[in-house]
């Protein structure tokens, strides 16, 4: 039994491996999709990272924290999905749709055929999705700068337009959630990723378009903001 080992390996205060977890942890890897947690990553804002192995190949096991996650934020954010209108302001109903949407979040945008993780397996409050990285995992684009900038600032906003092209806003982009892989940019982190048709979706565009010239703009690169837009949204 797999969970055993990862709690006495990385029991933390945050409530991750309850009863609840336990059992989708034991339900996953009874149907094969890993075989055990291996290592933990920085915590994130709302949930708990782990490496885990299958047949000795890495995948990354997404725990969203059911006890303290920004619950009020969460229903915020998705009872304007035309996805989840029907969505009552219930938190555990609001956080295992929260995971669903972002397990649906990844297979779209891994059919437009950008750089992001493959999306493998979804239960509960739990993800499981592909490993972008070699011996260490990728780092995000904060912590690891492009050695060409200005083709990885062209290569990301290519990929915001394809994104957008197939009715999906990221939502939350920045350069904590692009990673810097081979100097190729692979986006993650969706649960915050809304279809076009979303009342706010223009406004989270415009804050991703936002936030990506103003960090390349740091590297020296010509990253106009209503130029970038324009490039993404195909107005003239």
């Amino acid at each position: 039994m797999v969970t055993l080992k990862s709690q006495e390996r990385f029991r933390t205060d945050k409530g991750v491996f309850d009863a609840h977890t336990n059992k989708t942890l034991f339900d996953l890897q009874k149907k094969g999709i890993f075989d055990k947690l291996d290592i933990p990553l920085p915590v994130g804002k709302e949930s708990n990272v782990f490496i885990a192995l299958k047949d000795g190949k890495r995948l990354i096991v997404k725990i969203y924290r059911m006890q303290n996650c920004d619950f009020n934020k969460m229903f915020d954010y998705i009872r304007k999905d035309p996805r989840y209108e029907f969505m009552k302001k219930h938190k555990r109903q609001i956080i295992l749709a929260w995971t669903q949407r972002e397990y649906k979040n990844l297979m779209r945008a891994e059919k437009t055929k950008i750089k992001t993780p493959k999306a493998i397996a979804w239960k509960n409050h739990i993800v499981i999705e592909e490993y972008i990285g070699d011996e260490n995992p990728a780092p995000p684009l904060k912590d690891k700068y492009p050695e060409d900038p200005e083709k990885f600032f062209k290569t990301t906003v290519n990929q915001i337009k394809k994104l957008y092209k197939s009715g999906l806003i990221h939502g939350d982009l920045s350069s904590f959630n692009i990673l810097n892989f081979n100097d190729e940019p692979y986006f993650i982190d969706y649960s915050q990723a809304t279809l076009t048709r979303t009342p706010n979706s223009m406004e989270l565009l415009e804050r991703d378009i936002g936030n990506v010239c103003h960090f390349f703009r740091k590297l020296g690169i010509n990253a106009n903001y209503e130029e970038t837009l324009k490039k993404v949204v195909g107005k003239k």
